[in-house]
């Protein structure tokens, strides 16, 4: 079947409609006889309806990127707050996880309709990062790989990119340095979070583990793999690189005989012709990464939402505990805190704090503003739909 692609000022002409009436045709008793004939008919006619589904959709997206009230254009922000709303309502109805990435894969086709979501991240393509991209934004996203995590935050500050994708904590290594600093240096917020299962795998040109001699890999992933590799591969040398994906461009380089192996996804060995010598070398079975979204807005509430904060406790005895007793007081649940050297005077820390809810919800709201009367330092990174997977 074509299927006619639309450009924004025809998808503007396909006028937002209740869904039909018409229910989808019943299926027929398992004991029926069914022609051939009669199931290509009844296909047609549900792709068919398929289709008229997703124009109207892409319709309803054009009508949410249309100006504001006040004239001004909020496409990206308008849209976030959309697919954030969407999401919520489908986690609050327990859709089925196994159809997450269909959902997530028309909602990219009708975004790209509109205009490409370009999405920076740490290259080059089949980079863990890579892969949570694509798990929040799907296939039709136009991906820009870049070489380190600064390039992601310049992307997204001059416009090069709509969002950047990058690690900001693993559950085996702990924080990811790099990204909380350059938190701290930039304006974007965080408008989303990934949190993406790693599975380490072992691949090279070799056909054998035991001729194995060399392995690449980026730090964390020899870290996360420490164990499995002093145990089956003992005598192999470690070699750090910037990424998963390099480290298997350059086992692809290597002749089958030289013994060089990288860590990576399971997706990189398809991608650069390697043999898969092992699954699941992690040593932590659970081991999973979060990824944060960043971007130039702020999503709206969804009442399942995360928020991140950067403070500064004051530098006076009890100045950690007069900077968490509100949060207490409140109610308001911390998930996670984390302390980076401040760089601006010797022994001086900032913390990193994610809570649950809103910074628009009332209770946070209220003990931001007396944090603000008390702490030298508050500032919200961003408050964004929460994920649990």
């Amino acid at each position: 079947m074509m299927v006619r692609r639309l450009n924004p000022v025809q998808m503007s002409l396909v006028m937002p409609t209740d869904p039909p009436e018409e229910s989808w045709q019943t299926l027929p008793d398992e004991s029926s006889v069914v022609s051939p004939a009669s199931i290509v008919e009844a296909l047609a006619s549900i792709d068919s309806h398929i289709v008229e589904l997703l124009q109207q959709r892409a319709g309803w997206l054009a009508r949410a990127a249309r100006p504001s009230v006040d004239g001004s254009t909020q496409v990206m922000q308008q849209l976030s707050d959309l697919f954030a709303q969407v999401a919520a309502v489908r986690t609050k109805n327990g859709k089925p996880r196994a159809l997450e990435a269909v959902f997530r894969d028309i909602d990219a086709v009708c975004r790209a309709q509109l205009a490409p979501v370009r999405v920076a991240f740490l290259g080059p393509l089949g980079t863990y990062t890579h892969d949570a991209a694509l798990h929040r934004f799907g296939a039709a996203m136009e991906a820009l790989p870049v070489d380190n995590f600064a390039d992601i935050f310049a992307s997204v500050e001059s416009g090069e990119a709509d969002y950047g994708v990058a690690p900001i904590e693993n559950s085996t290594e702990g924080a990811v340095n790099q990204t909380h600093d350059l938190l701290t240096r930039t304006t974007l917020q965080i408008c989303g979070e990934v949190r993406l299962r790693i599975r380490h795998c072992l691949m090279s040109k070799a056909d054998n583990l035991a001729d194995v001699r060399i392995v690449h890999a980026h730090p964390q992933s020899l870290a996360q793999c420490r164990v499995w590799l002093s145990t089956h591969v003992p005598h192999a040398t470690l070699v750090s690189e910037s990424s998963n994906a390099i480290a298997a461009g350059i086992a692809q380089q290597a002749l089958s005989s030289s013994g060089v192996a990288a860590i990576a996804g399971a997706a990189a060995a398809a991608r650069y012709e390697l043999n898969l010598l092992s699954h699941n070398i992690e040593d932590i079975t659970n081991n999973t990464t979060r990824f944060i979204i960043i971007g130039q807005y702020q999503p709206s509430p969804t009442g399942n939402d995360a928020t991140s904060l950067l403070i500064s406790a004051p530098h006076k005895p009890g100045g950690l505990r007069r900077m968490l007793q509100p949060f207490e007081d409140a109610g308001v649940s911390l998930t996670r805190i984390e302390s980076r050297p401040a760089r601006t005077q010797m022994w001086e820390y900032v913390f990193f704090i994610d809570v649950s809810g809103h910074c628009q919800d009332e209770r946070l709201a209220k003990v931001l503003h007396q944090l603000k009367d008390e702490t030298p330092l508050v500032r919200v990174l961003g408050s964004y739909p929460s994920s649990e997977s």
